[in-house]
């Protein structure tokens, strides 16, 4: 019985972490762009993929829509029984959405109404709900906490992204 209730202390411990993490890559993010002048944002970009690689501005417009994608899909596997989750193509949204024509500082303030919005989302999880789960076209079963640990890694993985911008 002692190892079964350490178990489920290390999931709900394991979530707050999770949460937390969100909230201090958006709080990283806001040091990365806040600074940055907006043809600094738009014009620099990333130097692993060369012309064709983001600019920050870019990256943020990812990071917002993505934020709003990944709430969307968590709501759907909170709300219905196992739904096939939709797939976008993010390298079509940069253009069918003009990243590079917005405002750094503008997107940055929408995704922290959108972050605000999922950190919430996930601190009212139960952990039962935590189990349910969707279908991801591309990863098979996918449930809320894949969706949790999901936020973090992407979400760091396009903070060292801007930072490799910002350096160069």
């Amino acid at each position: 019985m002692g190892s079964a209730l350490s178990l489920a202390v290390d999931v709900v411990r394991t979530h707050a972490g999770q949460i937390r993490l969100m909230q201090d890559t958006l709080k990283l993010l806001g040091v990365l762009v806040r600074p940055l002048a907006p043809e600094a944002a738009t014009t620099l970009r990333d130097p692993n993929d060369g012309a064709k690689g983001w600019t920050v501005t870019e990256v943020v417009c990812h990071l917002r829509d993505y934020d709003s994608i990944f709430y969307e899909r968590a709501v759907m596997i909170r709300e219905q029984t196992y739904p096939t989750l939709p797939i976008y193509d993010h390298v079509q949204l940069v253009t069918e959405r003009n990243y590079n024509g917005q405002s750094v500082q503008t997107v940055y303030a929408e995704l922290v109404d959108s972050w605000q919005r999922f950190v919430r989302f996930f601190q009212e999880l139960s952990e039962a709900e935590f189990n349910r789960a969707g279908v991801h076209r591309e990863r098979g079963s996918f449930t809320l906490n894949d969706a949790l640990i999901q936020v973090g890694l992407h979400d760091a993985l396009h903070m060292e992204q801007i930072a490799r911008i910002i350096a160069q």
